[in-house]
């Protein structure tokens, strides 16, 4: 049943079927490239237009204002907004009083730092312990968390956008 013809058959079939895959992947990744030098053969790309955005006069300055006026955002910031960002937060944090992952935060806003009974903090955390949460120093944290303490056990990001912290913080204030 299984001659010699018969096995160098099946071996070309599967050969000629590799090889169909590799001229098939060969052409969709020649067609569909998303390499900005793919097709230029050593020259580099010229760009045919430019938008100009005003990124590059005043842009950063703006940005800038932006974020260090955090009172004007809290002021207007939206509890029920904030709840739906804590979402991000519920794996490791309870509002119940429990220490998990992370420590509870329930009646977090104007809480010293570092104060949760039982809950075992990082050394740096430790070291802001004569502060309190305030929503200032809640939105720093919360913006980079390694960079307010920098050994914390907290492995989160943190939340790039202004507006998402302090609706957190606003929320958090109604929790206690």
């Amino acid at each position: 049943m299984f001659d010699t013809m018969t096995m160098t058959k099946a071996t070309a079939a599967v050969c000629s079927a590799l090889l169909v895959l590799l001229l098939g992947k060969w052409a969709a990744t020649s067609l569909y490239s998303t390499d900005p030098n793919a097709g230029h053969h050593g020259e580099e790309p010229v760009q045919a237009y430019a938008i100009d955005t005003g990124a590059a006069a005043g842009g950063a300055e703006e940005a800038g204002a932006a974020e260090a006026d955090f009172a004007t955002i809290y002021a207007s910031a939206d509890a029920a907004a904030g709840e739906k960002v804590f979402g991000k937060c519920k794996a490791c944090h309870k509002l119940d009083g429990k220490d998990v992952t992370g420590p509870h935060l329930n009646g977090i806003v104007d809480r010293a730092i570092a104060s949760a009974a039982g809950f075992a903090y990082s050394t740096s955390m430790a070291e802001h312990a004569d502060s309190t949460w305030t929503p200032e120093h809640l939105d720093t944290f919360l913006k980079a968390p390694k960079g307010f303490a920098s050994n914390t056990k907290m492995s989160f990001a943190g939340l790039p956008k202004p507006e998402d912290r302090a609706n957190l913080i606003a929320f958090l204030a109604t929790q206690q």
